[in-house]
């Protein structure tokens, strides 16, 4: 399983977390998705590929922003 991690910007809670990583895997493909909120990144876990496009607008219909690295 490969595994990246991105940095997420306007979390600052529990919630915030749960709703980034509830939207995450929602996602086909995405099998893990854990937030570090010290660090302000989520670390993703993929079983097939998945677009930035895709996780991105889940990140955001959620009310956060997935930034690219």
């Amino acid at each position: 399983m490969e595994t990246k991690v991105y940095e997420v910007k306007g979390m600052s809670c529990d919630h915030c977390k749960h709703a980034v990583e509830s939207a995450l895997l929602e996602i086909e493909g995405i099998s893990k998705a854990t937030v570090n909120l010290e660090k302000g990144e989520v670390s993703v876990g993929f079983t097939a590929p998945v677009s930035i496009e895709t996780m991105s607008a889940a990140v955001d219909e959620a009310g956060y922003e997935l930034i690219a690295q």
